[in-house]
């Protein structure tokens, strides 16, 4: 499909590498690119479609808030793939264009008339009936009017501040009698529906429509010369300063500032008037290139509403997370660490339940009277996270309890501020970690005295805290007795918590201190078989491929014959498949239900294979600006699970994309009498498999 096919692109510098932006947006084409397809449910072809429209918002939050603010000062280094920002801006603009104009024709042509026909009218003011708009003017007058505030500029009122992410309607208002006309703003109420509902035959109104039909109401005796939405957004990006004295009040600052911070895209409905988008520019500040008309509805991310409705018919059959063995049959403590102990136990999610593995863990871990501490790192967590209730329940039973919160995560700074103060309220000891560098490690550990003597117990995971995102992010984790693991993780909080140098490590690969190193290692070592004629593969899987040196070592391994199989879900700025340089390489990128979000290495050179699962992908921020943390998986059951998850995935050919050395993702479909495999569903039937074996032992 033309939204989801990348242009050919070249240049001097871009003949080994994919720009880092273009090839994001190109990710956010394959979530269209599923949202197009027929053969996934109604509502999830909605959902896919509003996570694209999610994901853009964040692409200029962020990547085009930097590229804007090197340009503006000059900045003409070139990305490695050798574009300057404004280069880089200018292609973007043009794919970003090109995108817009298949959402609104697949919103408007495709998915409304879709949903119409399952009785989900998406409607205008103008074809509702008799009673239902009578419907409407009541709710308006009791739930939207009085929550609607009128700005218009003028002597003693100038230019609203205008809030980022909002829809608002523009409006030029004359005054009749005088003659005189302003420009005014009105601001579409947020905490309503995005989609009111109004009648009893499924029709929806989109609330800023709502709002338009009434503004009259909202001028009374002025005449509507014009009226137009529009939407802003700004730079959303943290730059907190390596000298500050308190991460903490440093961080509240810069969330104030970035409220006001620097306009990097201004949405307009591509109906306004020149006139009426000057004026909107000159208040914004705002240049011509940020400006992006559309056709059609703004803001499709709250599509996701749509997706709530009790219609289990458009959406796919509920996936119940499984107890995986022995985690269901485990009752105590004492049984618990027991089972640890006797061999290191994984977890797969959303396959088995977080609630059933991570979160019985620290109940357990918490009320346990021989548990004498537990430390823990939060960097995303949701509102009804156990990770906190259980270190405050741990502080209060006497137990040390440590908490390294990350409040630089982005986008959830505010919420995290809130934890690390309800904690330290409790009597946890709350650790920020440091100005420059992210804790991105998610790790937790756990000291128990047994006999006399205190042993630790450790949980290693590719995924965030958060019992919300585990039910639909795929991730894995390991609990683990190990005694140079739980050593190494030990080591590792007191490097966070304390004043020091990190110690060696003696089984964890951490960053930035030893990770890539020891990946380029591994890299090497393949590389070396394949020159001796050996066995030489790879198989990887990350979030994201963009760091240099790594993609350096991977072309060099091609180059010796080593076979190597990537699934990178996101960005990648490797080229594979390009004669004389990548050969050997493959890339694909795994879409669906569940988001892919596990890291996870392979490495095989002769008879020796090595396997890792952590936090981090592969780009300069993981391995060279952030503590991550990479795990060794030394079980040989664990081993081949890790191996049959990243070959199912490998072989899906219902919601995959290859990736050409041209920079062009292709979707995988079925040869022809091929049947069809979708990973995902293989491993939710793994998952069931190994209950039903471990009842029926």
């Amino acid at each position: 499909m033309a939204a989801v096919r990348a242009k050919k692109r070249s240049s001097a510098a871009g003949d080994r590498l994919i720009n880092r932006e273009l090839s994001f947006l190109d990710y956010d084409a394959r979530l269209l690119d599923l949202a197009h397809d027929e053969t996934v449910p109604l509502l999830e072809r909605v959902f896919f479609l509003s996570v694209f429209a999610q994901m853009l918002d964040e692409f200029f939050m962020v990547r085009i808030a930097g590229l804007v603010g090197q340009a503006a000062a000059g900045v003409t280094v070139r990305s490695p793939d050798g574009r300057t920002p404004q280069q880089t801006l200018a292609e973007a603009r043009r794919r970003v264009l090109e995108l817009y104009a298949e959402q609104a024709r697949f919103w408007e042509d495709v998915l409304c008339p879709a949903l119409a026909a399952e009785r989900i009218v998406v409607s205008r003011v103008e074809d509702l009936d008799h009673a239902e708009l009578a419907e409407l003017d009541e709710r308006f007058d009791r739930e939207i009017f009085p929550v609607l505030t009128p700005l218009a500029v003028g002597p003693g009122q100038p230019f609203p501040y205008i809030s980022a992410l909002s829809i608002s309607v523009a409006l030029f208002v004359s005054d009749p009698e005088s003659g005189e006309a302003r420009f005014a703003r009105v601001k579409v109420p947020e905490g309503l529906p995005r989609f009111l509902p109004v009648g009893t035959d499924g029709r929806f109104v989109p609330l800023e429509q709502v709002l338009t039909h009434y503004l009259p109401s909202l001028f009374p005796g002025m005449e509507i010369l014009e009226r137009s939405l529009f939407r802003v957004t700004r730079d959303a990006d943290l730059e907190v300063s390596d000298e500050a004295d308190d991460l903490l009040e440093a961080v509240e600052l810069e969330l104030r500032r970035a409220r006001f911070g620097e306009v990097t895209r201004l949405e307009v409905s591509k109906g306004m008037s020149a006139q009426l988008r000057e004026r909107l520019q000159q208040g914004l500040r705002v240049a011509d290139d940020l400006i992006y008309p559309l056709e059609g509805t703004l803001d499709l991310a709250d599509a996701a509403e749509l997706t709530k409705l009790d219609r289990p018919d458009l959406k796919n059959d509920p996936w119940v997370p499984v107890a995986r063995p022995p985690f269901g049959s485990l009752e105590t403590a004492a049984e618990q660490f027991a089972a640890i102990r006797q061999a290191d136990l994984p977890v797969h999610h959303p396959y088995d339940s977080f609630a059933a593995s991570f979160e019985a863990f620290l109940d357990r871990s918490a009320s346990d009277p021989n548990v004498i501490a537990i430390k823990s790192t939060v960097y995303r967590t949701s509102d009804d996270t156990p990770l906190v209730p259980a270190l405050i329940e741990a502080s209060e039973r006497g137990k040390q309890s440590v908490c390294l919160v990350e409040i630089k995560a982005r986008g959830d700074e505010r919420r995290n501020i809130e934890w690390s103060r309800a904690l330290e309220q409790a009597g946890v000891h709350v650790v920020y970690g440091f100005p420059t560098m992210k804790i991105h490690a998610k790790t937790t550990l756990v000291v128990r005295r047994e006999g006399g003597t205190l042993r630790r117990y450790v949980h290693l995971g590719t995924g965030n805290y958060n019992n919300v995102t585990a039910r639909v992010y795929e991730d894995f984790g390991l609990f683990t007795a190990d005694e140079d693991i739980v050593a190494d993780v030990a080591d590792l909080f007191n490097y966070l918590t304390g004043f020091g140098r990190p110690a060696r490590f003696r089984k964890l690969l951490v960053a930035p201190f030893t990770l890539k190193q020891r990946l380029v290692e591994e890299i090497r070592s393949v590389a070396e078989a394949a020159a001796a004629g050996k066995k030489a593969r790879m198989r990887i899987k990350v979030n994201g491929l963009t760091h240099i040196d790594v993609i350096d070592e991977l072309y060099a391994a091609s180059q010796a014959g080593a076979r190597i199989d990537l699934l990178v879900r996101g960005v990648c700025a490797l080229r594979p498949g390009v004669e004389g340089l990548s050969e050997t390489i493959r890339v694909r990128s795994v879409l669906g239900r569940f988001l892919e979000h596990s890291r996870l290495f392979v490495f095989e050179a002769d008879d020796r294979s090595t396997f890792l699962m952590g936090s981090a992908d592969l780009m300069p921020r993981n391995l060279d600006h952030r503590v991550e943390v990479v795990t060794p998986v030394e079980d040989a059951a664990l081993q081949a699970e890790l191996a049959a998850t990243i070959d199912a995935l490998l072989a899906d050919n219902t919601s995959s994309w290859e990736l050409a050395g041209d920079g062009s993702w292709h979707r995988v479909r079925p040869k022809k009498e091929e049947r069809v495999r979708s990973a995902q569903a293989v491993l939710m039937r793994r998952a069931r498999r190994r209950v039903s074996l471990a009842r029926s032992r």
